[in-house]
């Protein structure tokens, strides 16, 4: 078990709310522990997968205890009543500041995606964005559909590929300590009120750099509350 894979966020009855580590697989992989196995280990109680973050992506994920509860939360993320907000950094200057990026994904080389502008069955990502240092941008997203890769390509698809990620911003990934990706801010139904859970990333240097820190404090504390361009 990898005692560092994972921290707890909160315990309740029925239900885990943990922060995942980057560099962690969802799944047990090639004979890896992944999460779910560690939490498993750890905690000694099995949890029911409902959603799942990339193995390079750091943040929130809810775990339930509990198959009624899975099922509960499975049709809150297929009926998109969970809000999900996550934090990105990029090296490269986006072409537009803010907004919403839209359209049809389709695998394209070595395991990525492209966004393509097909409107199908299209992935939906709100976004804003604000300087963070020379040479270093962040956003903060609201990813309205679930698709994979969906935040990566669709920075990708604004030239702004995430700080630290090879799959989609190749050599210049390797100027940075980690992939720039974190689950920051989850909120869903539970038990007849609507909880909100924040959690700031807590490894890589720009993460947690004071000036990231100034931004989440002043600017980005309540993500639900930002004035996101309509559907």
């Amino acid at each position: 078990m990898n005692a560092s894979s994972f921290q707890i966020i909160a315990d309740y009855d029925d239900l885990l709310v943990v922060d995942k580590a980057p560099g962690i697989s969802f799944h047990d992989e090639d004979g890896v522990q992944g999460l779910c196995s560690s939490v498993a280990d750890a905690l000694g109680v099995r949890v029911y997968p409902v959603h799942r973050l990339d193995k390079v992506t750091s943040g929130l994920l809810l775990l339930p205890k509990t198959p009624a509860l899975a099922r509960e939360l499975t049709e809150q993320f297929s009926t998109r009543q969970v809000e999900k907000f996550y934090l990105a950094l990029s090296g490269q200057k986006p072409q537009k500041k803010q907004g919403k990026i839209i359209g049809d994904m389709e695998k394209a080389r070595a395991g990525a995606w492209k966004l393509t502008q097909g409107r199908e069955n299209p992935a939906v990502t709100q976004f804003f964005s604000h300087p963070l240092m020379p040479g270093v941008r962040a956003f903060i997203v609201r990813p309205l559909t679930g698709k994979t890769h969906q935040i990566r390509v669709a920075l990708k698809s604004i030239s702004a590929p995430i700080a630290g990620d090879e799959l989609y911003a190749g050599k210049a990934a390797r100027d940075f300590d980690r992939t720039y990706l974190h689950a920051y801010g989850v909120r869903f139904s539970y038990k007849g009120e609507r909880l909100a859970i924040i959690r700031p990333p807590q490894t890589g240097e720009l993460f947690v750099s004071e000036t990231m820190r100034d931004l989440l404090e002043e600017e980005w504390a309540s993500p639900w509350d930002l004035p996101w361009p309509g559907r």
